[in-house]
């Protein structure tokens, strides 16, 4: 017989009561509103969002990643592995208690990504953060929000998926950067908008059988090379 779930904690949200719950050593959950938005035993796409953003970082100077949401912290701790000591990675969390249970109960589960000293976590909307910092302030971009893109979303004033904050996230990038998405499930749209906004894109659904969740792979193009001019003698 399966354990219950007990209630570690609860808040409050416009969304309804947030909560995260335990029934075994490695088993979390976090809903709002009663609704699932996190299990700690099925986070298969969410490393992989994180794994594909960053590859090729390893060897960079000092790459600089921002991530959308901090959920349990795996896509965090998957962006982490990924990038070297030199790194600098901006988590932008809405609610201060995720950030509280990351660094308390849920520590364990990704060996405390959240206290990693290469992570800054700003308490604010992801997609505020990618309008107003200066343009190609990042190597990569991850967006690991519990809504991901959706055939409802707006197709230029969403604040996240729309074709504005393409174009938002698209001028946060540095030449070459990568801006990964976790979605539910497939949205054609979604992957039109973010060709339309510069960006070449692949999908990746993790895991065999079952629902399989979708991440979204877009990168902006890397800078030309430079010309060198011929430094012979004129004819």
């Amino acid at each position: 017989m399966a354990q219950p779930w007990i209630v570690l904690d609860r808040i409050a949200t416009a969304e309804g009561v947030l909560e995260l719950r335990q029934r075994g050593p490695r088993d979390f959950l976090i809903t709002v509103g009663g609704l699932v938005l996190m299990n700690s035993l099925a986070h298969r796409s969410e490393v992989v969002l994180g794994q594909l953003a960053c590859a090729g970082l390893a060897t960079a100077a000092a790459p600089r990643v921002l991530v959308g949401g901090l959920g349990m912290g795996f896509t965090l701790r998957a962006v982490l592995d990924a990038l070297p000591a030199a790194a600098a990675v901006t988590v932008a969390e809405l609610n201060p208690v995720v950030l509280d249970w990351c660094k308390g109960a849920l520590a364990p589960l990704t060996a405390a990504a959240a206290a990693d000293p290469r992570v800054t976590v700003t308490l604010a909307d992801v997609a505020a953060v990618v309008k107003n910092v200066p343009a190609a302030a990042f190597d990569a971009i991850v967006f690991d929000l519990y809504k991901g893109p959706h055939p409802r979303s707006d197709r230029r004033d969403d604040p996240l998926y729309g074709s504005r904050a393409i174009a938002a996230a698209y001028r946060a990038l540095r030449p070459g950067g990568v801006f990964t998405v976790w979605g539910e499930v497939p949205d054609a749209a979604f992957e039109e908008r973010l060709r339309q906004g510069g960006f070449s894109v692949t999908t990746s659904r993790p895991g065999r059988g079952g629902l399989r969740h979708c991440v979204f792979v877009a990168r902006r193009a890397a800078a030309p090379a430079k010309s060198v001019a011929s430094k012979g003698r004129r004819p």
